[in-house]
């Protein structure tokens, strides 16, 4: 078993009993230091007292791992970035009405507000779409302007 085999059989369970996921967990070395990195999610945004709250947690865990050794390390605890590609159906459910842009298999795009969705397909626009058939989806980022009660621009 790898070391980070070991941290995420430590952490997943306390994750996982305050209702998130663990995304992902990697480590990296930085000179020397090396750097804990976990991705948690949940059903919903995470807001920052949820993340500060499964930190602490998964600190107290990571404190007491022998598998980490005697090197000292930087434990950071974040939240899947709009960078992050969706991949499973909770994705798609937990950014419903986002805009997305997906990539399918067989090469071709498609752009569009992610519908309903369900394990197997997900609506992007007026497109159902097998998720299966998904080569790579990421939310696209959108600014709204500010406009003024008179129609302006402020």
């Amino acid at each position: 078993m790898s070391v980070i085999d070991d941290v995420t059989a430590a952490i997943k369970p306390v994750i996982e009993a305050g209702g998130n996921y663990l995304e992902e967990a990697t480590i990296t070395n930085a000179g020397k230091l090396r750097i804990l990195t976990v991705i948690v999610d949940s059903d919903s945004h995470l807001n920052l007292d949820q993340v500060t709250s499964v930190s602490r947690d998964i600190s107290e865990i990571v404190e007491g791992l022998t598998a980490l050794g005697e090197t000292p390390f930087t434990l950071e605890v974040t939240s899947p970035g709009v960078d992050r590609p969706l991949t499973l159906p909770r994705h798609w459910r937990k950014n419903e009405g986002r805009l997305v842009k997906v990539t399918l298999l067989d090469g071709s795009s498609l752009n569009g507000r992610i519908g309903k969705s369900d394990e197997n397909t997900v609506l992007v626009g007026e497109e159902s779409v097998e998720i299966a058939a998904i080569k790579k989806a990421l939310i696209e980022i959108e600014f709204k302007s500010i406009k003024s009660e008179d129609g302006g621009d402020e």
